[in-house]
């Protein structure tokens, strides 16, 4: 899979992320993203995971309430070419769900503690066989996300990811421990 490395995107410390590239692994395969998807990004940040899904789907919707992390966003997707098929959105996710077309995945990175809110509105644009997909590094985020989507009705998969690069020193390779991150991720049912 063609992820891009974290040392290729621009950073700002006032914004958090990128996510780091083997979450946004993870996150790609969890959301099964195509070329015809159209993706919701609520909560996008410095755009590690909207320029991913840049690549891979037909529309994207990336949605910050921080300018700053919309203009970070924008300077990543343009350093790597992929601003066309991306809109930015400056919103609470909540104000403008109601606003978008139908999509096929919503990614929430960041609900500002409405992700009950952000979930059920979601899953009423979402088409049918489109996927939810949450990352959390809270831990009361994936309770509170595995509950709403139980509550509609969906089959919910939950992983918890450590994850440690070596960092090389003159005597060896120090494991270094990067954020426990956890996946929540479902499916809407088919409509027959």
């Amino acid at each position: 899979m063609d992820i891009t490395p974290d040392n290729e995107f621009i950073k700002n410390s006032n914004v958090p992320g990128p996510t780091k590239e083997e979450v946004r692994c993870l996150v790609m395969c969890k959301s099964q993203v195509s070329k015809a998807d159209v993706v919701v990004d609520v909560g996008c940040g410095t755009g590690g995971l909207t320029l991913e899904f840049a690549k891979r789907a037909k529309k994207v919707y990336a949605i910050d309430k921080n300018p700053e992390a919309l203009k970070t966003t924008f300077k990543n997707l343009q350093k790597h070419g992929l601003d066309d098929g991306v809109d930015l959105i400056e919103a609470d996710g909540t104000e403008v769900l109601d606003n978008l077309p139908p999509f096929d995945v919503l990614m929430v990175g960041g609900s500002g503690g409405k992700m009950d809110y952000l979930l059920k509105r979601g899953y009423k644009k979402l088409k049918s066989g489109g996927r939810i997909v949450v990352t959390s590094i809270l831990l009361e985020t994936p309770s509170e996300a595995t509950m709403v989507m139980k509550d509609l009705g969906m089959e919910v998969d939950v992983v918890g990811v450590s994850i440690s690069k070596g960092k090389i020193s003159a005597r060896g390779t120090m494991m270094v421990a990067r954020n426990p991150i956890t996946i929540v991720s479902a499916k809407k049912a088919l409509k027959n």
